[in-house]
């Protein structure tokens, strides 16, 4: 009897024991699997590495190349499977391969438990049984479940979160505040996470203040007199709150207000004005959607209005709604011959999809493009979903006749364009003239009869001088031609006419290597143009609504093409297998982030007409209810101020990033923001008028004392956090204090002096060669800020670059800030400070005042020097002019022509050409050392040693 229930004893303990391990395995081991294995060993069966399959016990136990089951049940040091895990087993090698991805021991420990334990494995519908009847169990230790639509499996759907990680989800909840009238909410919020005992900075003082809130809210320094007036204010405001709002709305009201704000937006929407990738076209008028940004923050456009312009302003009215959706075409895009049409626009859908998501929803969707997001509640059908939205989206250069609003002054800059262009026809004239020399050779060795030829010249002849153009009517393949001549219109009449081909001379008969390659550059450089001439035309850089055309390159800025919405393809949004245009599945229709239904309430009805997608999408993001729109903003707001996030991605709210330091303070900025009619200039009152916005950069001795570091301090906003000026900053404030900026806003791009090397450097694009950057001819083109400096994905400023500017492929959310050797060769020994500060010099020469290194130096910083700043200033004032009294300058000459050479493509061999300079004929360079005595090349040398200090690069 005893022995008996001794095995009923151990029966059960053994049951027990292995549900226990199952649960195990539907738990932690199977999740564990699909996010560390089967990406490469059983997703896709056509892509099994090592021959391993996972996907089944069975599978598993068959083992891969090496033939050896991989599990042993019962024996986890005996399974191979364990072992290579381990990644210390001399016989296996490391699993998973990337170290990143390595098992963390509380993984391994699961995984020999399991085996241990007999490694069941039971099938899909009894992972879902044990999954459900442990649910609530497992809730309250791994988190919870978020339902969404179209996952692409029951375990990723049914997969638990932890709260923590769904922060950005979650409806915004206002917090109440019981404080003062007197005090402000963000103090009352930020104070609550001071560590105790950490006394917070004293507010900064009235010149380091206006410096902070110009800087913010213009990009540019205060002038010496603003400052005077502002500390002033200050000393006879008795501690009032007056010279701060005073001054905050003086800057708000500033038109150069939307170019600093502006500066911050084109900086996540990526903008340029070139294609990028092989052909790196240029984008004739994406300038216009950089104004409108410039305009919309000027106008203090309610935030939602904004997005909703941005996203489907096409679908709206409004004298910019056509402007507004640039935006969407912002990342780098092309359609050439070598690429396959259905993939070129898979990649725009990709990047519009993914640039939505980031921009305004904080959320890099791209992640979901593949499989079902590894970390956030984003299933691969929401991506798809999202897609559709802008599935019926095509791209075109729309008519939209220039506003009152917007600058369209220098226009006669494209003279110079016209020139070249005037020098490609001339090289293909002379290529024509050549040929039908060389077809008199041809046709005196084939001894032939060319009496049609001789008549077909003729006529060719007689109708080109007769007015006709035979530009862009001419076609070769489907493309419209730039240029056709005597030569070729005359083999198309004998061609017409039914001439046999051995009858007339070929194509390019007689040609040379030289001739191929100039031939090539020149229609290729006709082609080019007719991107660049359009800046100066009454187009938008925009897209429509119809079917997808039929395209296989394109040469030429596109346009609505007639029967946009009958003809072509209606394309259906598929689930993209591996993200393959060619590998579709499942069709989805036009949606939006399923999650999101759930947690905020929050659904949306996309139409799936061709029209009015996009409105609705936009409708959904610019909803008030939508926690992620209004966090994602206001988040930034707090960054363009502060230096930090509250969040510290910005564009990734999801799992992955940093989570909110304090989650108080960005609902009530994000509820406040609503409140205030979406406004950004309520919100920045709101902020700059705080005390943790107003604290001095220099730390207290309560705080110095603390055992805080700096860095732990500034995070506390227990002291502010100072930040290099941005490049732009840089640039922009070295142009202000010599007083050669032009401050006009708007208006066609220009052309600032770059590195003349940078500037001149042969640039391949496909077929041929880009232009060579020439610099606008006059001082006051070249001296705009730096907000309006062309933007070619393919050509960077040095200094730009060197100081951090980002890359226009990708989003930016924030600027890096580096410390790195280049940057003093840039600001101490380049050649564009060195300008600058001869212009200092030179402006404070002519000012004659009293105390010249004392004017100098309020016109770097804005403040007064000290006497041992204009002592030592002096000294090296009076060294430099012994040393620049025997200098001899010689002017320097722009060139007027470039020598480029190059292998033609066709033959492999190399031939040479020459590129016109045009607009360097009229160019009016910046003041040169030898325009000036050796007393001002002297101060000049002091300025520069001003502009490269921190206080002149640093905002405190």
């Amino acid at each position: 009897m005893t022995s008996r229930l001794i095995l009923i004893a151990l029966s059960v303990i053994s049951s027990l024991h292995a549900e226990d391990t199952e649960a195990l395995f539907v738990r932690r081991v199977w999740p564990m699997f699909q996010e560390k294995c089967l990406a490469c060993h059983g997703n896709d069966e056509t892509k099994i590495k090592g021959g391993l399959d996972m996907r089944t016990l069975a599978l598993t136990l068959k083992g891969g190349d090496s033939e050896v089951a991989a599990l042993v049940a019962g024996k986890a040091d005996e399974s191979p499977l364990y072992l290579a895990s381990t990644r210390t087993h001399d016989d296996w090698e490391p699993m998973p391969p990337k170290e990143n991805d390595r098992l963390t021991d509380e993984q391994l420990g699961w995984l020999k438990e399991w085996i241990n334990g007999g490694a069941p494995w039971p099938d899909e519908a009894r992972r879902v049984e044990v999954a459900k009847a442990s649910s609530d169990k497992w809730s309250a230790e791994d988190g919870i479940t978020v339902k969404t639509v179209g996952a692409l499996s029951p375990d990723w759907a049914n997969r638990r979160y932890k709260p923590e990680s769904l922060w950005a989800y979650q409806p915004v909840k206002k917090p109440a505040l019981e404080v003062s009238p007197s005090r402000h909410p963000i103090d009352a919020l930020i104070e609550k996470k001071i560590p105790q005992g950490v006394l917070p900075a004293q507010p900064a003082d009235a010149c380091a203040f206006i410096r902070r809130a110009t800087f913010d809210l213009t990009g540019l320094p205060p002038t010496p007199e603003e400052v005077n007036a502002f500390v002033s204010q200050m000393e006879t405001g008795g501690g009032s709150n007056a010279p701060y709002v005073n001054l905050i709305n003086r800057l708000l009201n500033s038109p150069h207000y939307g170019e600093r704000m502006a500066r911050h937006w084109l900086d996540v929407a990526r903008y340029a004005d070139s294609s990028g990738f092989a052909n790196d076209y240029e984008r004739g008028n994406a300038w216009r959607y950089r104004d409108y940004v410039v305009r919309s923050f000027n106008e203090d456009k309610p935030y939602h209005q904004f997005i909703k312009e941005q996203v489907a302003g096409d679908e709206m009215a409004g004298e910019d709604a056509l402007i507004a959706t640039g935006f969407l075409r912002m990342g780098p895009w092309e359609l050439t011959g070598m690429e396959v049409a259905k993939i070129a626009r898979q990649r725009f859908l990709d990047d519009v999809t993914n640039s939505v998501g980031e921009t305004f929803l904080a959320h890099s969707l791209q992640c979901a493009r593949c499989h079902d997001h590894k970390f956030d509640p984003v299933p691969t059908h929401d991506y798809y979903a999202m897609q559709a939205c802008f599935s019926t989206t095509q791209l075109a250069e729309r008519p939209a006749p220039f506003t009152v609003k917007e600058n369209t002054a220098g226009f006669e800059e494209r003279k110079y364009l016209e020139q070249r262009y005037e020098g490609h026809l001339a090289a293909l004239r002379d290529l024509d003239n050549k040929m039908l020399i060389n077809a008199e050779k041809w046709f005196a060795e084939k001894k032939l009869d060319r009496s049609d030829w001789d008549s077909a010249v003729a006529s060719a002849r007689a109708f080109i001088q007769g007015g006709g153009k035979p530009q862009g009517k001419v076609k070769s393949k489907g493309k419209t031609k730039n240029f056709a001549g005597v030569f070729e219109i005359a083999r198309g009449t004998l061609q017409k006419r039914g001439v046999p081909e051995d009858q007339y001379p070929p194509k390019l008969v007689g040609f040379e290597p030289v001739d191929f390659g100039n031939e090539r550059v020149a229609r290729k450089g006709l082609e080019r143009l007719k991107w660049e001439l359009e800046r100066y035309e009454p187009f938008a850089f925009s897209v429509y609504n119809g079917r997808t055309p039929q395209m296989t390159s394109v040469n030429q800025p596109m346009r609505i093409p007639e029967g946009r919405m009958s003809q072509g393809e209606l394309e259906q949004t598929t689930i993209l297998g591996g993200g393959d245009p060619f590998s579709p599945t499942k069709h989805v229709q036009p949606g939006i982030l399923t999650a999101l239904f759930e947690t905020a309430d929050l659904p949306a009805s996309i139409p799936t007409e061709i029209e009015g997608r996009r409105t609705a999408l936009a409708d959904w993001i610019a909803n008030e209810k939508n926690p992620l729109t209004t966090r994602t903003i206001v988040n930034r707001i707090w960054l363009w101020h502060f230096g930090q996030a509250l969040a510290g991605n910005p564009n990734n709210f999801g799992s992955t990033g940093k989570k909110p330091t304090n989650p108080e303070l960005l609902d009530w900025l994000a509820a406040t923001f609503v409140e205030k009619g979406w406004s950004f200039k309520e919100m920045h009152r709101i902020m700059m008028t705080s005390d943790a916005y107003k604290r001095s950069a220099e730390l207290t001795t309560a705080s110095a004392s603390s055992a805080m570091s700096r860095e732990e301090l500034e995070a506390s906003y227990a002291v502010f956090k100072p930040r290099r000026l941005t490049a732009e900053e840089l640039r922009d404030t070295m142009l202000k204090v010599t007083g050669e900026l032009n401050p006009t806003l708007g208006g066609i791009p220009n052309r600032p002096e770059i590195n003349l090397e940078v500037a001149l450097q042969p640039r391949q694009v496909m077929g041929t060669f880009a232009s060579a950057w020439v610099p606008n001819p006059l001082p006051a083109q070249r001296h705009r800020r730096s907000l309006y400096a062309l933007k070619i994905r393919g050509v960077r400023d040095p200094f730009m670059e060197v100081f951090n500017e980002p890359g226009p492929d990708f989003s930016c959310e924030a600027r890096e800030i580096s410390t790195v050797t280049p940057q003093v060769f840039s600001l101490f020994n380049g050649q564009a400070s060195y300008d600058r500060a001869l212009a200092l010099a030179n402006r404070v020469v002519k000012e004659a005042p009293v105390d010249v290194i004392g004017r100098v130096i309020e016109l770097a910083y804005g403040r007064p020097g000290t006497a041992d700043e204009k002592a030592a200033c002096d000294i090296h004032w009076k060294q430099m002019q012994t040393k620049h009294d025997t200098l001899v300058f010689t002017p320097k000459q722009p060139p007027l022509e470039i020598i480029r050479d190059a292998v033609e493509e066709n033959t492999g061999e190399k031939f040479s050409f020459r590129e016109k300079l045009h607009a360097y004929a009229d160019f009016v360079p910046d003041l040169q050392p030898g325009d000036v005595d050796a007393r001002t090349r002297a101060l000049a040398d002091v300025c520069l040693v001003l502009l490269n200090s921190n206080e002149f690069a640093y905002v405190y």
